[in-house]
This record gives C-alpha cells, structure tokens and sequence, in this order.
C-alpha cells in the first residue's frame, strides 16, 4: 500500500511507541498506582529485573509477529502459514525469557506436549489453537491480557483490507492463547482502531463496534464509556483483558483532555504506568494506538535513545518492522531504512562542516561530514535526514539521534515539524553535557541543521534562537532555514528552564 508520508510516520510509530510503553513500565509492575505528577522514568528493574529501557514480553511477543507477517506477506487467518511462523519463534523464546505470561506459558507448555504425542518436534497454530481452546474449557477463564498487549503488528498488515477481516484475523491470532471472546473482541477493536489511526490520525476506539453483535456492541460501548469517566487507576484488575483495555483508553482518553500530539503521547503512558499493576502491558496497549495516531515522530528521543529487547533489537529495527509491514510490500533491502547506505550523490555539495559558533564540542555539516566522524573524535551524531543502516560506523547506537524532518514550508508535511526539531536540539545538549563531542547534520546544512543550531545555541548562549541564527551564518554562510523553520525559531521561548552547560 503506498503510504503518504504522514501515514508512513504513524505506521513506524506503532511498534515503537508500544516498546516504549512497555520499557517505561517494566520496573513498575505490580506496584501501587502512583499519584499525580509522580515521575515516571525507564530506569529498568521491576519485579523480573529489566535493564533500563528494555522491553518485556509484550513487545517480545509482538515482534514475532510483525517479522512473521512480513515474511509470509500473507493474513493472519487460522490457516495462515504466518501463525505457525509465530509460534515457533514464541516457543523458543519462552524458553528463556525473563517473564512469560501463567496462562501463555500453560498454552505453550500444553502446545508442545501436543506435538510430540503426534510425533512432531515442532508445535503449529493449530496445536496452540486447542492447547488454548482446552485451557479454556477447563478453567473457564481465559480472558488475560497476554493477547491484547501482542496485538498492534497485525493492524499495519491490514491497511488496505476491510476492517471486518481484521476483526476476524485478530480473534484468530487472540485464540492461539487465549480463546475467550473478551480477549478476542478486544483485540479486534484495538486493532481497527489502531489501522483507523494509522489511516487518518485520528483516536477512534469504536471505530469496530459495528463489526461486532448489538448485544456485544452494547456490551464494549459501556466499557468504553466507563472508561472515559474513570482513570488508569480504577482498574485495579487490568491483567483481565477488559480493564486493561479500559485502563490503556482511559489513559488515551483522560490525557486527551489537556494535551495533543507529542505532549498527548508522552502524557497518556505517562498516565498508563501510574495506574498501577500491570503497568507495562497497559502502557504497552496504549502505546501501540498512540503511535498509530501521533506517529514515530512523537516518540522523543530520550525514550528511543536505549530502548532494545529479546531478539536484539533496537528501536530502529521496530521503525523498520512497522513501516515494511505498512507498506505490505515485504523486507526491501535496496530501499530506506534497510539500505545500507543513501544515496546523495545527486545533491551537489553536501561536504560543509564547521564548529558552532557558541561550542566548539559541536559540529555543523552536511551528510558527507560523515565520513570525518572518526579523524575529529566525534563520539555522538544527530541526524535530520535519511540514512542507511551503515552510513555512521564507529558510533554506537545509543549515541545516534535520529530524527525525521522534512525541509518544507508547508507545515503539514511534517508530523510535529516543532517538537523533532526542539527533540534535536535537547538531544545536543544532552550529548554535550555528557561530555561528547557531537555532529550535527542534515544533507546541506542549509535549512535543518541551522535551525536545531541556532535552537541549540539560544539554550547555551542565554540568547533568542534569531540572535542565534545569525551567529550560525557568521561560520555557516549558506544557512537559510525554510520560512516555517524560522517562525518556529520566532516562537521559540528564550526561558533556559532546565538548561545544561555545555561539557567542554
């Protein structure tokens, strides 16, 4: 499906605003719900010991299948070859995962006994499907949040299917652990909300009440409205899928209220984790729909920075994960972001490089500067355009800021064009008072660099972003910011609240 590029935003923002959600929980878990204004931060711990920033089986459980689905490119039906692709890799993962769920671990213990009385060393959907339907029967409780927390991948796989095919593929996907319609329903209606999102913007979690009953339909349209008069924290049984799904809309909705974009974003798993309890998996199910509505974008970088989890990954493979799986097209390994490099050749110049005029520790260039990374002992980069996979060697992950930001005056074809560009320049500051020398570069230098310069040089220099610009062109004299880029510098607050001096 071609993607515009704000769709394209909010398609890679799903997976990792979901990782998000789940690594700022982790070490929450369990707990008490917080009060208002308590901080909440990704400093890792929690019951199971999570390192900070790292994500727990929600995520782990979600990334087989957005890999799964990418490779098959095919639909999750209970026939689907996908789902036997799932829960092998779910298999082996149990086996030494810090946490599995009581009820998926039973499904997949019984899952294996399955195979090998059929003489099989490797379990199928369909043993998981009756190791599910058996637990249900059995214990007449299978309405765990395990299946909703896991959900979001399947949503970018149906962009451009009917919704009614999406409800039916995430109940199919739900019953290879939990078979109750709770659970199933659930999933259904977080996952057409999720594809609603990504589609048009917009947070609309009835957006699949019509696919359901009226009986059931009147059912979920009470819950939701229970939960949009209720706070995270009243759901004091969210590892039952229904108060987890109220509890993750309640923290959408309640800071909807007083917020939007980024700020909604931020404040909403915010709100998720001191909720209490099952604070990962909430913030996780609510993450999954806000960065199907606010985008990658609207993930600040200081989340992004460290997050990783089982098998490996970094936020940028989840990126990656959710924009392919978006696209429908499959892995393309020639194509952004999974080349290795990209290709500017066709930009001119794009070799400019200069110290900032009010920290010689920061560097202003162009995408070519890169290749000078190692001979100048710049230990940190903050990109604000394109890149491949190994367009920045010797830089460790961690200390590569990315952001997207395109160079136009027209407001719309950015996401949150104010907040990745003042994300930019806190990710220079925060790089500098850690005492790393730093690059900062977009293609030319010519419009996005200047701009998080002279937003960066403003914090530094006591100074209005303006007086600071002009400092920029004194050592950068082909800067000229596009003209939304210098209303935004115009708007900027001169206050240096929470300003850091530069490590020199």
């Amino acid at each position: 499906m071609k993607l515009t590029p704000l769709q394209n935003d909010r398609a890679a923002g799903v997976l990792v605003a979901l990782a998000s959600g789940d690594a700022l929980g982790a070490c929450y878990e369990f707990g008490a719900p917080l009060p208002d204004g308590a901080e909440v931060t990704m400093k890792g711990g929690g019951p199971f010991g999570f390192a900070p920033a790292e994500w727990t089986d929600d995520t782990s459980m979600a990334v087989p299948i957005a890999q799964a689905l990418l490779e098959a490119a095919s639909d999750a039906g209970s026939s689907s070859p996908a789902l036997t692709m799932v829960v092998r890799v779910w298999t082996a993962w149990a086996s030494e995962a810090k946490d599995v769920g009581a009820q998926t671990s039973s499904v997949i213990a019984a899952a294996r006994r399955l195979a090998s009385v059929a003489g099989r060393s490797k379990v199928t959907a369909a043993d998981f499907g009756a190791a599910a339907a058996a637990f249900h029967a059995r214990t007449g409780r299978s309405a765990g949040n395990g299946s909703l927390m896991r959900t979001a991948p399947l949503a970018l796989a149906y962009l451009d299917r009917d919704p009614a095919s999406l409800m039916a593929a995430a109940g199919a996907l739900s019953a290879l652990t939990h078979a109750d319609p709770d659970a199933q329903e659930a999933c259904g209606l977080w996952c057409v909300a999720i594809r609603e999102a990504v589609l048009t913007g917009r947070l609309d979690v009835r957006a699949g009440l019509s696919l359901l009953s009226p009986v059931r339909a009147a059912l979920w349209l009470e819950r939701i409205e229970v939960s949009e008069r209720s706070r995270p924290r009243d759901f004091s049984r969210n590892g039952w899928v229904v108060e987890a799904f109220q509890g993750a809309w309640s923290a959408i909705h309640f800071a909807g209220l007083t917020s939007s974009g980024p700020a909604h974003l931020r404040a909403a798993l915010e709100e998720a984790v001191r909720g209490g309890r099952d604070t990962d998996t909430v913030a996780a199910i609510a993450g999954g729909l806000l960065g199907a509505a606010c985008g990658y974008t609207a993930v600040p970088f200081e989340w992004r920075r460290r997050l990783h989890g089982w098998p490996g990954l970094r936020a940028r493979d989840l990126m990656m994960l959710g924009m392919e799986l978006g696209r429908g097209e499959g892995r393309r390994p020639a194509a952004w972001p999974r080349a290795e490099r990209q290709d500017y050749s066709m930009w001119g110049r794009t070799d400019a490089l200069v110290q900032h005029p009010h920290d010689d520790g920061v560097w202003l260039g162009g995408v070519g500067s890169l290749s000078r990374v190692a001979e100048l002992g710049i230990d940190a980069v903050v990109s604000l355009c394109r890149l491949g996979t190994l367009d920045v060697p010797g830089v460790a992950p961690e200390e590569h800021a990315t952001f997207w930001v395109i160079d136009s005056p027209i407001e719309k074809d950015n996401a949150h064009a104010a907040f990745a560009l003042r994300d930019a320049a806190a990710a220079v500051e925060r790089f500098r008072a850690e005492g790393k020398t730093v690059l900062l570069h977009c293609v030319r230098a010519e419009s996005r660099t200047p701009t998080v310069a002279a937003l960066y040089g403003a914090r530094v220099a006591g100074i209005t972003p303006l007086e600071a610009l002009e400092d920029v062109r004194g050592v950068l004299p082909g800067a000229n910011p596009n003209p939304l880029f210098l209303r935004l510098l115009g708007a900027v607050p001169t206050d240096r609240v929470n300003s850091v001096t530069p490590a020199k």
